[in-house]
């Protein structure tokens, strides 16, 4: 038990003043060490750096956000500032420096996350409205200070701080010179490896025909641009068809593209792009179709000296442009703005290679993960399975696979109250043992493993029916995620429950696992055929299981009574739900037949792969997992003593070759 400070009774007495001093001492030790978890970092150091680096600018507050100059969702460990200064390394967030304090926002997927990574130099704000860290700013700041801020780690939503902090007698100020940068010692440099194209057997539409069709949407365009700048870094590796190894997970490069009706500029790091590869881009031409290679560092100042030009028009994605690149372009009526550019809503469209191809990648994919699951209801009983070596198998198991390319994103490998955060990662320190008696998550590329009481149960299966509600649901071409969302909350709400993240998002092809702008939030582009979306809700106790269930689909057209232009979702995840912990009592006739038609597709496609690649055990397994349902007894009623006794649910969010 720690002392809590005492009133002193007699000031005069010094065997009461000492006491008193040492039990408040203790008493604050006690909480430091009984709330700063070990996997918290110590930013004290970086914290002092930094603010002697704002006092000769007269800064009074400094504004670091969680990304990089691509607005991008996952960053280089080059990006990683908010992380280098808090020591929360989750992929949102915003923190914010004064002379006397410090604060990170964030969202509730990453609340315990940043609690257990944060020492207590830090404040955590849940929430991350520009309403919620401007009236910190504003409590904090006083009157006519300066808050300041890096330009090109700014969204357009720049504005909103502006207006709100200036209209209150504070100065919002942009530095170039980003000043973590200039206290980070040892600050990972640029990937060396040379810039790679996609094979020629995987590519349905060259570049020069994305860029035909890319200016054709211009000269179509109202506003009649000239030039489109890209910058989110997949509109680039989408128009040419390349991939590099700058963002761990993410096939990209640094790089911005300039594209107008007669020339094409990419900026990129040009000692990374080979002989082939210039051959490749035309880029010792300078015809309509031919690449302008320029250095990375100059889009700056090359797009001020198009800009400056007359008569011309420069159209942005307003998700993904930087707030240094968008102020330079003026006045206002050289600017043509859109949510996204129309490199980022032609890409949502997949053509038939692509769906081939992301097809075929399921079908591999399913095999590695058949072998994890068996592995793991082997294994775990034994008692030697860690968090981190189940993750290590799965990665393993899909290294054999043809084509691959490693995981999309770092395996998310829960057991127990760890599975309670969405985003979580084991590490030597904070990896749990496997238990027959613990709910245990695994997201790598996909996922799933409850275990348990009813509770949990009940719970899985309602994720369960939410899943097949949005897959089984017909909608008319042109609907918005958003409005359909629900239908994967709705089954969880009757009964209480929710989840705190997303309900879907694009997939990429051998591209990010997040590809926006197709999914179910409010700014997310209408669903039309050929997109392809992660379908995931969850569950979570905090402190004691995660359940998400997350399949890939892709929208086709399907024919209605009435009318034809219809869609629905194909789900070419192909890996057996967890039928130990399906409450078969819960689910409707429509979703009983629903699972069954969706386990005779996985007989049928992923029968002859496994015949293929000689695993008869692996095919055994999935046929007895793939047995009707809607014959068997409700799984509330098997007995807890019934093999296997570790069972796991994996849906893919895996974007191979």
């Amino acid at each position: 038990m720690c002392c809590v400070p005492v009133k002193l009774i007699n000031e005069e007495n010094a065997k009461l003043t000492i006491l008193y001093i040492f039990c408040t001492l203790l008493y604050f030790l006690c909480v430091f060490f009984q709330y700063l978890p070990s996997t918290a970092v110590d930013s004290s150091t970086q914290l002092a750096a930094l603010r002697r680096k704002m006092n000769p600018l007269k800064i009074s507050a400094y504004i670091i956000p969680g990304t990089d100059a691509h607005l991008s969702e996952y960053i280089a460990p080059r990006d990683a500032r908010m992380a280098f200064m808090t020591g929360f390394k989750g992929s949102s967030g915003t923190a914010v420096v004064t002379q006397t304090k410090a604060a990170l926002w964030t969202d509730s997927r990453y609340w315990v996350q940043a609690e257990r990574e944060m020492d207590c130099n830090w404040e955590l704000q849940k929430d991350v409205s520009v309403s919620s860290i401007t009236q910190w700013l504003l409590a904090e700041v006083p009157k006519d200070d300066v808050i300041g801020f890096d330009p090109f780690l700014f969204s357009l939503g720049k504005s909103d701080f502006s207006i709100i902090l200036e209209s209150n007698n504070r100065t919002f100020k942009s530095f170039s010179d980003n000043l973590v940068d200039a206290v980070w010692d040892k600050r990972p440099s640029i990937p060396s490896d040379n810039l790679t194209r996609l094979p020629d057997r995987i590519i349905q539409r060259t570049w020069q025909m994305k860029v035909q069709d890319i200016r054709r949407q211009m000269k179509e365009a109202p506003n009649k641009p000239t030039a489109v700048l890209l910058s989110a870094l997949d509109e680039t590796a989408w128009l040419f068809n390349m991939r590099g190894n700058d963002i761990p997970y993410n096939p990209f490069f640094y790089s911005y593209t300039l594209l107008t009706l007669n020339k094409i500029w990419l900026f990129l790091h040009k000692e990374r792009v080979t002989e082939e590869l210039k051959r490749y881009l035309n880029s010792s031409c300078t015809d309509s179709l031919c690449v302008q290679l320029m250095s990375y560092d100059s889009v700056l100042s090359e797009v001020q000296k198009y800009v400056a030009r007359p008569k011309v028009k420069v159209w942005i994605g307003t998700e993904y442009t930087n707030y240094a690149l968008y102020e330079i372009i003026t006045p206002q009526d050289k600017l043509v703005v859109s949510s996204y550019s129309p490199v980022l809503t032609t890409k949502a469209v997949k053509d038939e290679t692509e769906q081939r191809v992301l097809r075929e990648a399921h079908v591999r994919d399913a095999v590695a993960v058949i072998q994890l699951l068996m592995w793991l209801e082997k294994a775990v009983p034994e008692g030697k399975e860690t968090e981190v070596t189940a993750a290590q198998y799965v990665n393993k198991c899909r290294a054999k696979q043809n084509d691959s390319r490693g995981p999309s994103f770092e395996t998310i490998s829960a057991s127990g109250p760890n599975a309670a955060l969405a985003h979580y990662s084991p590490t030597s320190e904070t990896s749990r043992k496997l238990t027959v008696n613990e709910m245990y998550l695994v997201d790598s590329g996909g996922q799933y493993l409850p275990l348990g009481n009813t509770h949990s149960h009940e719970a899985y299966t309602r994720v369960l029916m939410g899943n097949i509600e949005l897959s089984r649901t017909i909608f008319p071409s042109g609907t918005r995620g958003v409005n359909m969302e629900m239908l994967g909350r709705k089954a969880l709400w009757e009964v209480g429950l929710n989840y705190g993240h997303g309900t879907g998002h694009g997939i990429g092809n051998y591209f990010g696992v997040h590809e926006w702008p197709v999914g179910f939030q409010s700014n997310n582009i209408p669903f039309t055929a050929g997109m392809f979306t992660s379908i995931e809700p969850g569950y979570y106790k905090d402190n004691d299981f995660g359940i998400r269930i997350e399949d890939v689909a892709l929208t086709v057209p399907v024919k209605t009574k009435f009318g034809n232009n219809f869609l629905t979702f194909e789900t070419v995840s192909l890996v057996p739900y967890d039928r130990k912990l399906i409450d078969t009592s819960l689910l409707s006739p429509e979703q009983l037949k629903w699972l069954d038609t969706y386990y005779e597709t996985i007989r049928r496609v992923l029968g002859p792969e496994l015949d293929r690649q000689g695993l008869s055990a692996e095919k055994n397994w999935m046929l007895k997992q793939t047995e009707s349902l809607r014959h068997t007894t409700s799984s509330s009623n098997i007995s807890s003593s019934s093999l296997p006794l570790l069972t796991l649910m994996f849906a893919l969010i895996q974007s191979f070759l």
